[in-house]
């Protein structure tokens, strides 16, 4: 089971941000998903997930994540990523900026039925937002 969902994990990887397709939250999501560490005023459940994720690959439509790391026990897989994404379209209400960026993050994805239910993100975004000179959302 652990193969098969850090295998899942990949595809949310590779399909959502590396080829940008958000629908395919909806194959690799349940329906009940939670993103415990939501963006402030992003929807609930996959709706949410899309929805950020759209905004993201709008202002970045060159992401490319790179997993470098990923392992699985049980229902949960850690996975340790770095990518790179220029900003070439309106994010938080910043005009595109030209400046390519760097990041990275560690997620925790839990699996039931071989879909993700639950996932907590940590990760440099901030950080990201900033040396764009974007101001992240009011919490």
């Amino acid at each position: 089971m652990s193969e098969q969902n850090k295998a899942t994990a990949r595809r949310f990887y590779d399909e959502v941000f590396n080829r940008g397709d958000v629908s395919a939250i909806d194959q690799l999501c349940a329906a009940d998903f939670q993103d415990h560490t939501a963006m402030p005023g992003q929807p609930p459940g996959p709706q949410g997930l899309k929805q950020i994720m759209g905004t993201y690959l709008k202002a970045f439509p060159d992401i490319k994540v790179t997993v470098e790391e990923m392992i699985a026990e049980g229902d949960l897989v850690a996975a340790r990523f770095a990518g790179t994404a220029t900003h070439k379209g309106e994010m938080f209400g910043t005009a595109p900026t030209g400046k390519r960026i760097t990041f990275s993050g560690i997620d925790f994805l839990r699996f039931k039925n071989g879909k993700v239910t639950d996932a907590w993100h940590q990760g440099d975004d901030v950080i990201a937002l900033m040396q764009l000179g974007i101001k992240p959302p009011e919490m």
